[in-house]
């Protein structure tokens, strides 16, 4: 239920970021509360958009002191409902967006929780730097968001999850108070770690502002498509060329040959790049400074490959537009399963060395509940996070996998949590897997979190009912 916002501070908002930091036009509030994939629905009364971390304090100030509920938002790509307002003033970064340095000795740069992901990688580059995280949204996604859900990426087997790339942040806490905390130190011991509250906290201890980020040398990357008979020889696989190139190793992932197939069928530009009935395939990325090098390294690995058995057959890309292919059908995926009529979508992780053994067994569980039931199953094999997909099939004669989406869902987080996994990889908790959350983790950690959120956010007015409740 949209909260109704008092007269006198609403005149105080729009006094505050005059006539470009607020709106109310009814499409502007629908288009906020209405994530990009549709699937659910929220509302707000208020758009605010600070334009300064000043204005951003004095903002927050204002709904502390009349207890308005504020949902930051960043570029609305969530996956969990956790930057989407329900009834809360939803608080835009989009105006903040500066790249307020770049220190390349330092290997880092500060920029404002606003910008883009692509515009910090546009902005390390033209230092001559990597900044390195990567995933598909990254034209949309902003700083503070990736901050604020701990996103991952394809890259997070050699340069980790984004709290791995955060140096320092700006937070304006509930109260009001800003935390200056845009240190680029690699070492300091002087108590509490407080960025790393932040991040993964999805908004609900405070509004991130800015962030301090680490970059890397840039890198020249070889890239290969390979054929696998089974989940258990791309596990063998990866420890195979760990173990020879070792943190050159920068993406595997795992696609299934039925996703290929659903890509190239849904995507008039998509090619399989070795057509194949084994039921799996790899894709790989391995960097390095010298290109000519990197691509040494991954032909030594497979031809080692090959010889133990683990591949069936593989192709190197002999271009980046090629690359640039092997790629466009693994994210793609998400996108093309509207082939189907139903998906039931699952980001979670167990330790690399279950993966076979989770996927037999998930699988088979789910199918005790829906024995019609089909899967895609993808991602970022290299540590151990999955997009496990129950789908039906378009032209299913009697269509149950929506009546049976919540006995599914049990069904494979009970399944996760048996494996020593995650139901959360690198998506967050948001609303929609809250509950859960509560009922898997032990009662130590919520009670915890809970105590942080009371003491940091007494009100309860940055972005309640996400993550946990209190």
């Amino acid at each position: 239920m949209t909260q109704t916002l008092p007269p006198i501070f609403l005149a105080a908002v729009k006094d505050l970021l005059g006539p470009r930091g607020w709106t109310q036009e009814p499409e502007k509030l629908d288009a906020a509360a209405t994530p990009w994939r549709g699937t659910y629905k929220g509302e707000t009364p208020l758009i605010a958009r600070p334009a300064s971390t000043a204005e951003a304090a004095a903002l927050v100030k204002l709904c502390a002191q009349h207890g308005v509920a504020m949902t930051p938002q960043g570029g609305n790509t969530g996956l969990i409902d956790g930057g989407t307002p329900h009834g809360e003033v939803c608080v835009s970064m989009t105006r903040m967006t500066a790249l307020r340095e770049t220190d390349p000795f330092n290997n880092s740069l500060t920029i404002e929780a606003g910008a883009t992901l692509v515009s910090a990688q546009a902005a390390a580059d033209a230092a001559g730097r990597l900044f390195p995280l990567s995933l598909g949204s990254e034209g949309t996604a902003t700083i503070g968001g990736l901050i604020s859900t701990n996103a991952g990426g394809v890259a997070v087997l050699r340069y980790g999850m984004m709290r791995d790339l955060i140096l320092g942040l700006e937070v304006v806490l509930p109260s009001g108070e800003v935390w200056d905390g845009l240190s680029g130190l690699r070492k300091n011991n002087t108590g509490y770690d407080l960025k790393h509250l932040f991040a993964g906290a999805e908004g609900t201890l405070g509004l991130i502002t800015a962030a301090t980020l680490k970059l890397f040398p840039q890198v020249q990357r070889a890239s290969a498509w390979v054929i696998c008979a089974s989940a258990e020889d791309v596990v063998k696989l990866l420890a195979l060329v760990r173990g020879r190139v070792g943190d050159s190793v920068t993406s595997f992932e795992i696609i299934p040959g039925n996703a290929v197939d659903m890509v190239v069928a849904d995507i008039p530009t998509a090619r399989d790049p070795m057509p194949s009935n084994a039921p799996w395939r790899v894709l790989m990325d391995i960097s390095q400074t010298d290109g000519a090098y990197a691509r040494s390294l991954l032909e030594s690995a497979l031809e080692a490959a090959m010889e133990e058995g683990l591949i069936q057959d593989a192709v190197i890309a002999e271009s980046e537009t090629q690359a640039k292919s092997f790629w466009h059908i693994r994210e793609t995926i998400p996108l093309s399963k509207r082939a189907y009529g139903a998906a039931l979508n699952q980001d979670i992780s167990v330790p690399v060395s279950r993966i076979p053994v989770f996927i037999e067994a998930c699988n088979a569980a789910v199918r005790d509940v829906l024995p019609t039931a089909d899967f895609v199953i993808f991602g970022h094999v290299g540590d151990g996070n999955l997009h496990y997909s129950v789908v039906e099939a378009l032209d299913a004669a009697s269509p149950q996998l929506k009546a049976k989406e919540a006995a599914i869902t049990r069904v494979i987080y009970d399944t996760v949590m048996a494996h020593g996994g995650s139901i959360s990889a690198e998506h967050g908790v948001g609303r929609l897997k809250r509950d859960e959350l509560a009922r898997l983790r032990p009662p130590a950690a919520t009670d915890a979190m809970r105590a942080i959120k009371r003491a940091l956010d007494p009100q309860g007015i940055m972005n309640p009912g996400r993550v946990v409740t209190v």
